[in-house]
């Protein structure tokens, strides 16, 4: 299957999930985040060695379907794979625990996953670090930088360009 084919039937499906969604803070339509991700998933292929961009393509654009829609973890693997249903669960904050342990607990699992879930998480923390929501405190801006470099910390390792990425974007984060 082409990689076109892939990027296509991935994103159909998310654009049905996430259809009534915008990006907080906006009235854009939340299926521009996921394919923010997408681009960046796509540089950073270009960059990088051994990489496998048609894995990564799809958690790229299906990494908050299992946290934000009422997809199944059974419609996830019956439609894209287990691998694929493996990666978006850990990068799926789990909602039973509390909250300040949620991404630590996310991070423990990515990294149990391949590098590409690596890189997805890296590259949905870029995305993410645009202006924030007006509505968000001074300790809410800093907290989700702060986030990010733990991200970083944590995520060292799994992909270089991404990495740099976001250093540069945690720098200028909130200015």
């Amino acid at each position: 299957m082409s990689i076109q084919t892939i990027y296509q039937k991935t994103i159909k499906f998310a654009a049905k999930k996430h259809a009534k969604q915008t990006i907080p803070g906006t009235d854009l339509p939340y299926l521009v985040h996921l394919s923010n991700v997408a681009m960046e998933i796509f540089i950073a292929f270009e960059k990088s060695k051994n990489f496998d961009l048609e894995f990564a393509i799809r958690i790229a654009l299906l990494h908050d379907t299992l946290e934000d829609t009422d997809t199944t973890f059974e419609e996830l693997e019956n439609l894209f794979g287990i691998k694929t249903r493996q990666a978006v669960e850990a990068l799926t904050k789990n909602a039973v625990i509390n909250k300040s342990e949620r991404m630590n607990d996310s991070l423990k699992r990515i990294r149990k996953q391949p590098n590409e879930v690596w890189a997805v998480k890296l590259a949905d923390r870029i995305t993410n670090l645009q202006t924030p929501p007006h509505y968000w405190s001074e300790e809410k801006i800093k907290n989700y930088k702060n986030e990010a470099i733990l991200i970083l910390k944590e995520l060292k390792g799994g992909n270089s360009y991404l990495e740099e990425r976001l250093k540069e974007k945690i720098e200028n984060y909130g200015r």
